[in-house]
């Protein structure tokens, strides 16, 4: 069995914050558009309930010697999230509640010695992380799209040590051209990528920016020294 990491805590600290934001959506808040293009909100938690799920589901193969692959395939994710997000709100707050829990305790069951044991995005793709990660993958998950409800939770609300987790993530797994990302509330920077313009802003606006997304509303975003702010590739 693994010990509790700093990532953990901060996850387990996001999972409570998300699980009280679903609890306390009215009805009508559901079918509401997200932040995400297509998505309801509705949709978003139903994919926070079904990301949990699938990692559970990859940790316990790992653990028993079984490995199994976090979806069947990329279609069925994507039907997965259709259908489960089309039932009521009821049906869809339980099975997130539900899968955070789980996910919790298969994080903390998972024995150190297991913790390189790749596991599989869907068959065949090649897409492989270790069991280890998954606690730090889910709080991405979790802290990212919460904030894509739209439903008072924003990137403003992080953390500053989930900010800095993730402009580091993001600064090792860059889809765009390189910046200097300067962070003028951290009094920290980041070099991404090949040498190019400096990018300013608030780290957690620099932080949000390099998801791939615009602005969050009510905020101004980070800026570009050459007038130009680079476009990211989105999560």
């Amino acid at each position: 069995m693994s010990h509790p990491t700093p990532t953990a805590e901060l996850l387990r600290t996001a999972s409570q914050r998300l699980v009280r934001t679903v609890d306390s959506l009215p009805g009508d808040a559901w079918r509401r558009p997200s932040l995400l293009p297509e998505w309801t909100v509705a949709h978003v938690v139903a994919h926070l309930a079904l990301n949990a799920e699938a990692l559970t589901g990859g940790l316990v193969g790992v653990i028993e010697g079984e490995p199994v692959t976090m979806y069947r395939s990329g279609e069925d994710r994507d039907a997965d999230i259709d259908k489960l997000g089309a039932e009521a709100p009821e049906e869809i707050r339980d099975r997130v509640m539900a899968s955070v829990t789980r996910l919790a305790a298969a994080i903390t069951a998972l024995p150190e010695e297991l913790a390189g044991t790749r596991i599989e995005r869907t068959p065949g793709s090649g897409l492989l992380f270790p069991a280890g990660a998954v606690a730090s993958m889910r709080l991405r998950e979790v802290e990212i799209h919460h904030a894509d409800l739209g439903a008072g939770y924003a990137p403003a609300d992080w953390p500053e040590e989930f900010t800095r987790v993730l402009l580091d993530h993001e600064a090792g797994h860059w889809h765009g051209p390189g910046v200097l990302a300067v962070a003028s509330d951290l009094g920290e920077s980041w070099e991404i990528g090949t040498p190019g313009p400096t990018v300013t802003g608030l780290g957690h606006e620099l932080a949000w920016w390099t998801t791939g997304r615009p602005p969050y509303p009510g905020t101004a975003g980070p800026t570009s020294d050459d007038g130009v702010l680079p476009g990211i590739e989105a999560m």
